[in-house]
Protein backbone atom coordinates (compact mmCIF):
# COMPACT_ATOMS: atom_id res chain seq x y z
CA UNK A 1 0.00 0.00 0.00
CA UNK A 2 2.60 2.30 0.76
CA UNK A 3 4.68 1.85 -2.28
CA UNK A 4 1.60 2.33 -4.81
CA UNK A 5 0.78 5.73 -2.51
CA UNK A 6 4.22 6.50 -3.27
CA UNK A 7 4.27 5.96 -7.12
CA UNK A 8 1.31 7.79 -7.15
CA UNK A 9 2.65 10.59 -5.47
CA UNK A 10 5.51 10.42 -8.16
CA UNK A 11 3.36 10.80 -10.74
CA UNK A 12 1.53 13.22 -9.24
CA UNK A 13 4.48 15.19 -8.45
CA UNK A 14 5.65 14.83 -12.13
CA UNK A 15 2.89 15.94 -13.79
CA UNK A 16 2.43 19.31 -11.40
CA UNK A 17 6.28 19.57 -12.88
CA UNK A 18 5.03 19.35 -16.02
CA UNK A 19 2.30 21.73 -16.10
CA UNK A 20 4.34 23.87 -13.96
CA UNK A 21 6.68 24.27 -17.05
CA UNK A 22 4.26 24.61 -19.26
CA UNK A 23 3.01 27.93 -17.75
CA UNK A 24 6.55 28.94 -17.30
CA UNK A 25 7.07 28.52 -21.10
CA UNK A 26 3.80 30.56 -21.88
CA UNK A 27 4.24 33.24 -19.86
CA UNK A 28 8.27 33.51 -20.91
CA UNK A 29 7.70 33.45 -24.47
CA UNK A 30 6.27 36.59 -25.15
CA UNK A 31 9.01 38.44 -23.58
CA UNK A 32 11.36 35.96 -25.58
CA UNK A 33 9.66 36.33 -28.69
CA UNK A 34 9.86 40.19 -28.58
CA UNK A 35 13.45 40.24 -27.70
CA UNK A 36 14.10 38.18 -30.70
CA UNK A 37 12.26 40.67 -32.70
CA UNK A 38 14.32 43.34 -31.17
CA UNK A 39 17.60 41.75 -31.83
CA UNK A 40 16.53 40.55 -35.35
CA UNK A 41 17.26 42.55 -38.46
CA UNK A 42 13.82 44.72 -40.30
CA UNK A 43 13.36 42.38 -43.02
CA UNK A 44 13.17 39.22 -41.30
CA UNK A 45 10.76 40.93 -38.51
CA UNK A 46 8.45 42.17 -41.32
CA UNK A 47 8.49 38.83 -43.01
CA UNK A 48 7.52 36.88 -40.05
CA UNK A 49 10.19 34.53 -40.11
CA UNK A 50 11.24 34.85 -36.64
CA UNK A 51 10.29 33.14 -34.00
CA UNK A 52 12.50 31.58 -30.62
CA UNK A 53 15.61 32.75 -31.92
CA UNK A 54 16.87 36.09 -33.46
CA UNK A 55 17.20 36.07 -37.74
CA UNK A 56 19.83 38.63 -38.92
CA UNK A 57 21.06 39.11 -35.02
CA UNK A 58 21.86 42.76 -34.76
CA UNK A 59 22.01 45.66 -32.20
CA UNK A 60 20.72 48.34 -34.43
CA UNK A 61 17.30 48.72 -32.95
CA UNK A 62 18.83 49.39 -29.51
CA UNK A 63 21.27 51.53 -30.73
CA UNK A 64 18.54 53.56 -32.78
CA UNK A 65 16.97 54.16 -29.09
CA UNK A 66 20.38 55.55 -27.37
CA UNK A 67 19.86 58.31 -30.04
CA UNK A 68 15.96 58.60 -29.58
CA UNK A 69 15.60 61.58 -26.88
CA UNK A 70 12.04 61.39 -26.31
CA UNK A 71 12.07 57.61 -25.46
CA UNK A 72 14.39 58.36 -22.63
CA UNK A 73 12.09 61.62 -21.65
CA UNK A 74 9.15 59.83 -21.64
CA UNK A 75 11.51 56.66 -19.38
CA UNK A 76 12.31 59.66 -17.32
CA UNK A 77 9.00 60.74 -16.58
CA UNK A 78 7.57 57.12 -15.85
CA UNK A 79 10.43 57.10 -13.36
CA UNK A 80 8.86 59.47 -11.74
CA UNK A 81 5.66 58.97 -11.78
CA UNK A 82 6.66 55.67 -10.17
CA UNK A 83 8.32 57.32 -7.11
CA UNK A 84 5.98 59.87 -6.94
CA UNK A 85 2.72 58.31 -7.40
CA UNK A 86 4.15 54.76 -4.86
CA UNK A 87 5.15 57.27 -2.00
CA UNK A 88 1.81 58.98 -2.10
CA UNK A 89 -0.56 56.36 -2.72
CA UNK A 90 2.07 54.43 0.03
CA UNK A 91 1.18 57.26 2.76
CA UNK A 92 -2.42 57.60 2.21
CA UNK A 93 -3.07 53.56 2.08
CA UNK A 94 -1.45 53.93 5.62
CA UNK A 95 -3.35 56.64 7.11
CA UNK A 96 -6.71 55.03 6.03
CA UNK A 97 -6.00 51.34 6.56
CA UNK A 98 -4.89 51.94 10.28
CA UNK A 99 -8.24 53.68 11.68
CA UNK A 100 -10.39 51.48 9.41
CA UNK A 101 -8.55 48.73 11.00
CA UNK A 102 -10.96 49.46 13.86
CA UNK A 103 -14.19 47.87 15.06
CA UNK A 104 -17.30 50.39 15.04
CA UNK A 105 -17.37 50.73 18.70
CA UNK A 106 -13.28 52.27 18.72
CA UNK A 107 -13.84 54.43 15.55
CA UNK A 108 -17.61 55.32 14.69
CA UNK A 109 -17.56 56.52 11.54
CA UNK A 110 -15.62 53.16 10.36
CA UNK A 111 -18.67 51.56 8.71
CA UNK A 112 -19.95 54.78 7.00
CA UNK A 113 -16.40 55.58 5.12
CA UNK A 114 -15.92 52.06 4.41
CA UNK A 115 -19.42 51.84 2.63
CA UNK A 116 -18.54 55.49 0.83
CA UNK A 117 -15.09 53.81 0.04
CA UNK A 118 -16.69 50.42 -1.19
CA UNK A 119 -18.84 52.80 -3.70
CA UNK A 120 -16.34 54.57 -5.33
CA UNK A 121 -13.95 51.53 -5.89
CA UNK A 122 -17.44 49.83 -8.28
CA UNK A 123 -18.50 53.29 -9.58
CA UNK A 124 -17.18 56.56 -10.69
CA UNK A 125 -18.09 59.97 -12.08
CA UNK A 126 -17.38 58.97 -15.84
CA UNK A 127 -14.52 59.76 -18.08
CA UNK A 128 -15.91 63.92 -18.88
CA UNK A 129 -16.18 64.83 -15.41
CA UNK A 130 -13.21 63.29 -14.57
CA UNK A 131 -11.50 65.26 -16.77
CA UNK A 132 -13.05 68.93 -16.22
CA UNK A 133 -11.88 67.73 -12.53
CA UNK A 134 -8.30 67.54 -13.31
CA UNK A 135 -8.45 70.69 -15.44
CA UNK A 136 -9.78 72.76 -12.55
CA UNK A 137 -7.09 71.99 -10.74
CA UNK A 138 -4.79 72.91 -12.86
CA UNK A 139 -3.10 69.41 -13.68
CA UNK A 140 -3.56 69.25 -17.46
CA UNK A 141 0.46 68.71 -19.43
CA UNK A 142 1.29 68.01 -15.61
CA UNK A 143 3.25 65.26 -13.77
CA UNK A 144 1.04 65.57 -10.68
CA UNK A 145 -1.77 64.84 -12.58
CA UNK A 146 -0.36 61.22 -13.46
CA UNK A 147 0.62 60.58 -9.94
CA UNK A 148 -2.76 61.94 -8.42
CA UNK A 149 -5.62 61.05 -11.21
CA UNK A 150 -5.24 57.42 -9.14
CA UNK A 151 -3.56 58.35 -5.88
CA UNK A 152 -5.85 56.08 -3.71
CA UNK A 153 -6.14 52.54 -4.62
CA UNK A 154 -9.27 51.41 -2.83
CA UNK A 155 -8.45 47.93 -3.09
CA UNK A 156 -5.00 48.12 -1.84
CA UNK A 157 -6.59 50.38 1.29
CA UNK A 158 -8.98 47.03 2.07
CA UNK A 159 -5.69 44.78 1.77
CA UNK A 160 -3.86 46.78 4.14
CA UNK A 161 -6.60 47.45 6.52
CA UNK A 162 -7.78 43.22 6.70
CA UNK A 163 -3.69 42.81 7.27
CA UNK A 164 -4.10 45.61 9.86
CA UNK A 165 -7.20 43.85 11.78
CA UNK A 166 -5.75 40.32 11.70
CA UNK A 167 -2.51 41.04 14.10
CA UNK A 168 -3.40 40.07 17.72
CA UNK A 169 -5.14 43.01 20.02
CA UNK A 170 -2.73 42.47 22.38
CA UNK A 171 0.10 44.28 20.58
CA UNK A 172 -1.75 47.83 20.63
CA UNK A 173 -3.36 47.24 23.89
CA UNK A 174 -0.20 46.81 25.50
CA UNK A 175 2.08 49.59 23.49
CA UNK A 176 -1.34 52.01 24.71
CA UNK A 177 -0.44 51.21 28.60
CA UNK A 178 3.35 52.22 27.98
CA UNK A 179 1.57 55.21 26.38
CA UNK A 180 2.11 55.16 22.99
CA UNK A 181 -0.17 56.80 20.96
CA UNK A 182 -1.83 56.57 17.53
CA UNK A 183 1.01 57.62 15.61
CA UNK A 184 4.06 55.75 16.92
CA UNK A 185 1.99 52.15 17.08
CA UNK A 186 1.49 52.53 13.38
CA UNK A 187 5.25 53.56 12.48
CA UNK A 188 6.77 51.43 15.38
CA UNK A 189 4.48 48.01 15.89
CA UNK A 190 2.14 48.20 13.03
CA UNK A 191 4.76 48.59 9.54
CA UNK A 192 7.27 46.27 10.56
CA UNK A 193 4.86 43.75 11.30
CA UNK A 194 3.03 44.24 8.28
CA UNK A 195 6.22 44.06 5.60
CA UNK A 196 4.04 41.18 3.37
CA UNK A 197 0.94 43.07 2.44
CA UNK A 198 3.33 46.36 2.32
CA UNK A 199 4.91 44.91 -0.10
CA UNK A 200 2.29 43.62 -1.85
CA UNK A 201 0.90 46.63 -1.87
CA UNK A 202 3.81 48.51 -3.44
CA UNK A 203 4.06 45.62 -5.92
CA UNK A 204 0.45 47.00 -7.39
CA UNK A 205 0.89 50.25 -6.91
CA UNK A 206 4.58 50.50 -9.07
CA UNK A 207 2.83 47.90 -11.49
CA UNK A 208 -0.33 50.56 -12.13
CA UNK A 209 2.04 53.34 -12.59
CA UNK A 210 4.56 51.76 -14.83
CA UNK A 211 2.67 50.71 -17.03
CA UNK A 212 -1.15 52.88 -17.09
CA UNK A 213 -0.95 54.85 -20.18
CA UNK A 214 -4.67 55.96 -21.07
CA UNK A 215 -4.89 58.93 -18.57
CA UNK A 216 -1.66 60.79 -20.30
CA UNK A 217 -3.81 60.46 -23.54
CA UNK A 218 -6.17 62.30 -22.05
CA UNK A 219 -4.33 64.90 -19.80
CA UNK A 220 -1.49 65.92 -21.96
CA UNK A 221 -1.79 67.95 -25.43
CA UNK A 222 1.77 67.13 -26.27
CA UNK A 223 3.53 63.55 -26.62
CA UNK A 224 6.67 65.49 -24.97
CA UNK A 225 5.22 64.83 -21.31
CA UNK A 226 4.06 61.00 -22.41
CA UNK A 227 5.19 58.39 -19.81
CA UNK A 228 6.67 55.82 -21.50
CA UNK A 229 3.97 53.86 -22.09
CA UNK A 230 1.80 55.97 -23.20
CA UNK A 231 4.95 56.78 -25.91
CA UNK A 232 5.25 53.15 -26.97
CA UNK A 233 1.76 53.19 -27.35
CA UNK A 234 1.37 55.62 -29.78
CA UNK A 235 4.36 53.93 -32.11
CA UNK A 236 3.08 50.81 -31.99
CA UNK A 237 -0.54 51.31 -32.89
CA UNK A 238 -2.12 52.33 -35.32
CA UNK A 239 -3.39 56.22 -35.19
CA UNK A 240 -4.87 58.71 -37.66
CA UNK A 241 -2.41 61.25 -38.33
CA UNK A 242 -4.75 63.89 -38.82
CA UNK A 243 -5.26 63.75 -34.90
CA UNK A 244 -1.37 63.29 -33.75
CA UNK A 245 0.87 66.27 -33.71
CA UNK A 246 3.78 67.15 -35.50
CA UNK A 247 6.59 65.18 -33.60
CA UNK A 248 3.66 62.30 -33.70
CA UNK A 249 3.45 62.23 -37.29
CA UNK A 250 7.32 61.94 -37.64
CA UNK A 251 7.56 58.83 -35.00
CA UNK A 252 4.80 57.01 -36.79
CA UNK A 253 6.78 56.69 -39.77
CA UNK A 254 8.14 54.05 -37.82
CA UNK A 255 5.05 52.21 -37.49
CA UNK A 256 5.97 49.36 -39.71
CA UNK A 257 9.35 48.65 -37.84
CA UNK A 258 8.57 46.50 -35.78
CA UNK A 259 11.90 45.64 -34.84
CA UNK A 260 12.52 49.29 -33.12
CA UNK A 261 9.02 48.74 -31.28
CA UNK A 262 10.10 44.95 -30.15
CA UNK A 263 13.12 46.50 -28.65
CA UNK A 264 10.96 49.94 -26.74
CA UNK A 265 8.09 47.38 -25.69
CA UNK A 266 11.43 45.45 -23.90
CA UNK A 267 12.93 47.79 -22.45
CA UNK A 268 9.69 49.21 -20.74
CA UNK A 269 9.35 45.61 -19.37
CA UNK A 270 12.69 45.30 -18.07
CA UNK A 271 12.26 47.77 -14.76
CA UNK A 272 9.27 45.39 -13.33
CA UNK A 273 11.27 42.31 -14.14
CA UNK A 274 14.14 43.34 -12.08
CA UNK A 275 12.17 44.93 -8.68
CA UNK A 276 9.59 41.99 -8.89
CA UNK A 277 11.82 38.48 -7.74
CA UNK A 278 13.26 41.09 -4.41
CA UNK A 279 9.12 41.23 -3.87
CA UNK A 280 7.64 38.19 -4.65
CA UNK A 281 8.20 36.68 -1.53
CA UNK A 282 5.90 38.05 0.03
CA UNK A 283 3.64 38.46 -2.27
CA UNK A 284 1.28 35.51 -1.50
CA UNK A 285 1.30 35.95 2.16
CA UNK A 286 0.37 39.53 1.97
CA UNK A 287 -2.35 38.68 -0.15
CA UNK A 288 -3.91 35.33 1.74
CA UNK A 289 -3.93 37.54 5.06
CA UNK A 290 -4.95 40.90 3.62
CA UNK A 291 -8.15 39.19 2.50
CA UNK A 292 -9.00 37.36 5.34
CA UNK A 293 -11.13 39.74 7.23
CA UNK A 294 -14.50 42.18 5.96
Amino acid sequence: MVTERSAVSKWFNGLNIVLLLVIMFMCLLPVWYTLSISLSDKAAASAGMVFLWPKGFTFGSYETIIHDGQFFRSFFISVQRVIYGAAISFFVILLMAYPLSKNGSDFRGRNVIMWILVFAMLFNGGLVPWYLTMKSLGMINSIWGLVLGGGLPVFNVILVMNYFRNMPKELEESALMDGAGPWRILFNIFLPLAMPVLATVLVFTIVYHWNEFFQALVLMNKSVHYPLQSYIRQVAVVIDPTKMDEESVKRASELSNQTLNAAKIFISMLPLLVIYPFLQKYFVKGITLGSVKG
